[in-house]
């Protein structure tokens, strides 16, 4: 019987519909730094997700790699 706070367990999309992608698209270059973790918080998906996203902004020419190592990358202005 701990009495610690119960975190809500997260309501993430693991499919990425037409108005999150939109979203998506469109909010990333407002991005300072794109991480799995700005998009799982910002856009409520996945991690799965957020990293084949990572992987489609950059190979549209959305983003360019910052550091290879980890998931993090940049808009490309």
């Amino acid at each position: 019987r701990s009495k610690g706070k119960v975190k809500d367990k997260a309501q993430h999309a693991v499919i990425l519909d037409k108005q999150t992608s939109e979203k998506l698209y469109k909010d990333v270059q407002s991005f300072r730094l794109v991480t799995v973790a700005t998009l799982v918080d910002r856009m409520k998906i996945n991690g799965s997700l957020a990293r084949r996203c990572i992987k489609d902004l950059e190979e549209k020419g959305l983003i360019r790699p910052v550091s290879r190592s980890s998931s993090s990358a940049r808009p490309s202005n």
